[in-house]
């Protein structure tokens, strides 16, 4: 595991099953949710899903098991791959509550078994924030493309380059240049959530946000179809934008 990936592991482990029961409910309560209107609970993103039944996704980073567990609930073979035990802890549970079968992966997104997982998977899945995790986009976009059967899908919805330049989102984080390619520290994304106390003590991410022409060209130069691309307004002001999604092709 490379040296910001352990850094990440350590913040993203730093009492955050605690959060998630506290942010989203026990697991029992988060269950009764997803089961109620798995559709609802993936919010814009079912808009990006053909179908359900029977799809085998790859949840890229896919945290407390937010998106995955709705997935599984609708019929698909969900297979999370994330750094975080804790975030497992929450997500099984979750899974459980729900009665629904769930694979969960702790690993290194650089590091996922190819011999197990290539050629694998009908959608690779991301959302809530993925990117900027990583150093090296092209490495990152390389291995998405490796995950996916042909004719496979890449659902890649992230924060908006907008956001490079303005706390839009309200995550507390710096701002810098739109064209900078630097790598800085800065508190993960659910830390302002704590008390001041906790806060100082959580462990920083390691980060690299990118460009909107780094990202694209990016998919592009990776082997990917590019079929669509969309702009979301940012959830603090619906003039400007927060978010995107990206839907690419491996023909």
């Amino acid at each position: 595991m490379i040296d910001y990936s352990i850094q990440n592991k350590k913040a993203w482990e730093y009492n955050a099953y605690e959060f998630w029961v506290k942010q989203s409910g026990t697991p029992a309560e988060r269950a009764k949710e997803d089961l109620e209107n798995p559709k609802v609970m993936l919010r814009k993103y079912a808009d990006y899903f053909d179908t359900y039944s029977g799809v085998k996704i790859a949840n890229i980073c896919g945290s407390c098991g937010k998106k995955a567990v709705p997935l599984a609930v609708l019929g698909a073979e969900v297979t999370v791959f994330d750094i975080s035990e804790d975030n497992k802890k929450y997500a099984l549970e979750v899974a459980k509550a729900a009665k629904v079968d769930l694979h969960f992966e702790v690993c290194d997104i650089l590091e996922i078994d190819m011999e197990k997982y290539g050629n694998y998977f009908d959608v690779v899945f991301m959302e809530g924030g993925v990117l900027h995790y990583f150093h090296d986009i092209d490495e990152f976009m390389s291995i998405m493309y490796s995950l996916l059967k042909e004719n496979g899908k890449m659902i890649c919805s992230d924060f908006h380059p907008f956001t490079k330049i303005s706390d839009i989102l309200h995550f507390e984080q710096p701002t810098m240049s739109y064209f900078s390619t630097e790598v800085f520290e800065a508190e993960m994304a659910h830390a302002r959530f704590f008390e001041e106390n906790v806060r100082k003590q959580m462990p920083k991410c390691s980060y690299r946000k990118y460009t909107m022409s780094e990202i694209i060209n990016s998919v592009i130069n990776n082997g990917f179809t590019l079929k669509k691309f969309d702009e979301h307004p940012a959830w603090t002001d619906e003039k400007v934008p927060g978010e995107f999604t990206i839907v690419a092709g491996k023909e």
